[in-house]
């Protein structure tokens, strides 16, 4: 049976720019296939051309049998489509928006489906916390919020940790109002890769980045590596 992986990245990569393309690299390598298909849904920004120009740009150099899912204008097959990939790429965006429409369209289901079967499931940002039982987001304009996820792994998750001036704040004040015990946090050019439903690597393809778990020991907040997990410096 095929191993599951989630690669939750904090920030970066293609979206921003096309350069050294490290954790594309990276995700294409985890699967068996010298050329795999992979499918970009970029839901989040309301399918926005130039990021999907991006991502065609990034994997295609790599090698890869490139598609993507658009729900705004006709709208193919998804679930044949999900159905033929290797990869799965989850763009950044409103989470929240982007939930509504997937589960509008049963996508939510069809990619647990694939999932299960072994489809590697990947994304930055809205596209990192949407796989966990929940996550932070900025979906609203003038707040942070803890939103309901699809819960494909356990935990709550929050990215762009290092990177957005009001993430650390909220997640500390969140965790010293007891609304949440613990939080896994993910900083900018940084991924979290989950195997078989457990954290395992670390992946910084930044200087020195790094993934947490974030809690309160003794009436103080803890930013610690995540237990058992490995850093991958790229």
């Amino acid at each position: 049976m095929s191993s599951r992986n989630i690669i939750a990245i904090g920030g970066g990569g293609f979206g921003r720019e096309i350069k050294e393309l490290k954790i594309e690299k990276y995700i294409v390598d985890q699967s068996s296939n010298k050329n795999p298909s992979i499918c970009f849904i970029p839901t989040a920004t309301g399918d926005d051309s130039q990021y999907i120009e991006n991502f065609y740009k990034a994997f295609d150099s790599l090698g890869c049998k490139t598609s993507h899912i658009d729900f705004f204008k006709r709208t193919i097959d998804i679930e044949k489509q999900i159905d033929e990939q290797d990869i799965v790429f989850v763009g950044g965006g409103n989470t929240k928006s982007m939930l509504a429409v997937w589960r509008e369209w049963e996508l939510d289901e069809i990619l647990h489906k694939a999932y299960t079967k072994g489809t590697i499931m990947s994304g930055v940002s809205a596209g990192a916390i949407c796989w966990f039982e929940k996550g932070i987001t900025d979906s609203w304009k003038d707040r942070q919020a803890v939103l309901p996820c699809l819960g494909f792994v356990k935990g709550i998750c929050c990215p762009h940790y290092d990177e957005e001036p009001e993430r650390i704040p909220f997640v500390s004040q969140i965790i010293n109002d007891d609304l949440i015990s613990e939080c896994i946090a993910v900083e900018g050019f940084c991924a979290l890769h989950i195997v078989n439903d457990i954290p395992k690597y670390s992946v910084s393809f930044g200087d020195n980045k790094n993934c947490f778990l974030v809690n309160k020991k003794d009436s103080k907040i803890c930013n610690n590596q995540i237990e058992n997990t490995k850093l991958i410096q790229l």
